[in-house]
C-alpha cells in the first residue's frame, strides 16, 4: 500500500519587516505589550504594488524547484490553501500554476483558514495513496496584511505575510510520511472570527468600507479559549489513536497564532519547550502558511524518522491534528 511523504519543502517571505517599534507609531501599542501577550517581535509585509498572495506562492514554488531540482512538468496537481485569494475568481491555484510555468497539472484552492496546511496535506495524501496523482504541490500563501485594519490595536500586531510549498509524493516504504489526521469544523464559531463584508451575504459597498467590515474581525477571548481547547484535544486524540505518548513524539509543530496559545497547548499535552517548534516571533500569524514556514525553517534540525504532530485552529471554527513521520 502506498504512503504519502513530503519530498521537498521551501518558503518565501517578503523583505519588508514591520517590527513592534514601527507598529507603535501606527497604532496605540508598544513592544512590551505585544511581546508579553502574543510573543511576536516582527512580521513580514508584502508591499510590492499589484502583488497578491499568488506572488509569494510562486516564489515559494520556484524556490522548491530550484533547491530540489524538480521540473514544473513533473507536477500533477497543485492545492492552494489561502484565506487571501488574489481574486474571488479565478482561483489563486490557477494563477500560481501559470506563474510557475506548470502546464500539465490541475489545481484548486481550499479555504480552511489557519488549518489550511494540514487540511491540504490530508487532501494530497488521499490523492497520492489512491494512485490518482503522483506529484502534488501543496502551496500555502497568505497576504494577511490585505485584510488587517492597522488602526485596530487588538488584531494588527498579530498577522504577517508569507508562503510555503511542499511536494508530496508516493512511497512504498511503510511507517513514513503522513500517517494519520483528525479534522473538525464547527460553524457556530463563524461570528467570532470572520471578515463580515465582501462575500455574497454582504457585498462590498461604501458603507461596509466606512464601517470597517472589510477587515478581519476577531473576538480574541473566544478564539483563544477555543483554540487552546480544540488544538489540545485534537493532539491528544491523534496520540491516543496511534498509541503515542509525549515521549514518543520528537516535535510538536503548532499553528503559529499566539505564543500563549502555543505554550498552553504544549503544556497541557506535556510537551517540553525543546520539543515545540516556534518561529512566531519572526513572522507573526501567517495563517495557512505558518506550519510549513516553521517546518522549512527547522528542516535542517529534523531527521529522517522524526515523529511530528502538527496541529492548527482557525476560522470556521476549523481545527485538527496530523501525525507525520519525517522522510526528507
Amino acid at each position: 500500500m502506498l504512503s504519502a511523504r513530503i519530498s521537498a519543502i521551501a518558503s518565501y517571505v517578503p523583505d519588508d519587516i514591520l517590527d513592534n517599534e514601527m507598529l507603535s507609531k501606527m497604532v496605540d501599542t508598544n513592544d512590551e505589550w505585544i511581546t508579553t501577550r502574543v510573543g511576536i517581535k516582527q512580521r513580514r509585509i508584502l508591499h510590492k504594488e499589484g502583488a497578491g498572495s499568488s506572488y509569494m506562492g510562486i516564489k515559494a514554488v520556484e524556490s522548491l524547484f530550484q533547491q530540489y531540482n524538480v521540473s514544473p512538468d513533473q507536477i500533477d496537481l497543485l492545492i492552494c490553501a489561502t484565506s487571501n485569494p488574489d481574486y474571488r475568481f479565478p482561483s489563486t491555484a490557477s494563477v500560481i500554476l501559470h506563474g510557475a510555468n506548470i502546464k500539465n497539472a490541475y489545481g484548486y484552492d481550499i479555504q480552511a483558514a489557519c488549518a489550511g496546511f494540514i487540511v491540504a496535506l490530508q487532501d494530497a495524501r488521499a490523492y497520492i495513496t489512491s494512485g490518482i496523482y503522483k506529484k502534488v504541490l501543496v502551496v500555502c500563501t497568505e497576504k494577511m496584511s490585505s485584510m488587517v485594519n492597522y488602526q485596530d490595536r487588538a488584531t494588527c500586531p498579530l498577522f504577517g505575510d508569507g508562503a510555503a510549498a511542499v511536494l508530496v509524493e508516493p512511497t512504498d516504504q511503510q511507517g513514513v510520511g503522513v500517517i494519520d489526521g483528525i479534522f473538525h469544523v464547527d460553524g457556530r464559531g463563524r461570528d467570532h472570527l470572520l471578515m463580515e463584508a465582501g462575500g455574497s451575504v454582504l457585498p462590498t459597498t461604501h458603507q461596509t468600507v466606512d464601517e470597517g467590515k472589510n477587515f478581519l474581525f476577531q473576538d480574541g477571548r473566544n478564539v483563544y479559549k477555543n483554540a487552546v481547547t480544540d488544538m489540545y484535544t485534537a493532539t491528544i486524540d491523534i496520540m491516543k489513536r496511534n498509541n503515542l505518548s509525549a515521549d514518543d513524539v520528537d516535535y510538536l509543530v503548532p499553528h503559529q497564532a499566539n505564543l500563549r496559545i502555543i505554550e498552553a497547548v504544549s503544556s497541557r499535552a506535556q510537551f517540553p519547550a525543546e520539543k515545540v517548534l516556534v518561529n512566531i516571533q519572526h513572522y507573526g500569524n501567517t495563517s495557512a502558511a505558518s506550519i510549513p514556514l516553521c517546518l522549512d525553517e527547522y528542516k535542517h534540525q529534523l531527521k529522517k524518522g522524526d515523529r511530528l504532530l502538527l496541529t492548527a485552529f482557525g476560522a470556521g471554527f476549523t481545527w485538527g491534528s496530523l501525525y507525520l513521520i519525517w522522510d526528507l
